[in-house]
């Protein structure tokens, strides 16, 4: 969960996971970012790893099973309010996952989850991380 005006980053994991010429996507149903069409994951825990905390963030918000294949990169986001003062502060990584199990259902903070074609993206509202992560796995080169 985001905690505004944090006294420091906090840590963040998301997925890239396709199928065909599909990728799973969810909509943001809490800040930051409501409304936006995201990848799923969510925060790191106290005491869990990184891979544990992807694992639960995209079961919980999917109601997929995954593993974890590889990590693609990593990106701070950071959201200053009008005063300037950093209102949200994670430190994002992002890694490729595959499905192995469960059954696609919202839930937790997305509004909705769905597996969207490659050629529909332009028509969601997205938030940065899809387009990055698209390039950085060779999905897409714009």
């Amino acid at each position: 969960m985001a905690r505004p005006y944090p006294p420091y980053p906090a840590p963040s994991c998301h997925a890239l996971i396709w199928q065909g010429e599909q990728i799973l996507l969810v909509q943001r149903k809490r800040p930051p970012f409501a409304g936006y069409w995201s990848l799923p994951g969510g925060s790191v825990e106290l005491g869990e790893s990184v891979e544990e905390a992807l694992i639960r963030e995209v079961q919980e918000e999917t109601g997929l099973e995954v593993g974890v294949s590889r990590l693609l990169g990593y990106a701070d986001g950071i959201q200053r309010d009008p005063e300037g003062r950093v209102q949200y502060h994670h430190v994002i990584l992002y890694f490729e996952a595959h499905v192995t199990g469960g059954r696609l259902r919202a839930a937790d903070d997305a509004a909705q989850a769905a597996w969207v074609p490659l050629t529909a993206l332009d028509e969601l509202p997205l938030t940065d991380a899809v387009s990055r992560c698209l390039r950085w796995s060779g999905l897409r080169t714009d």
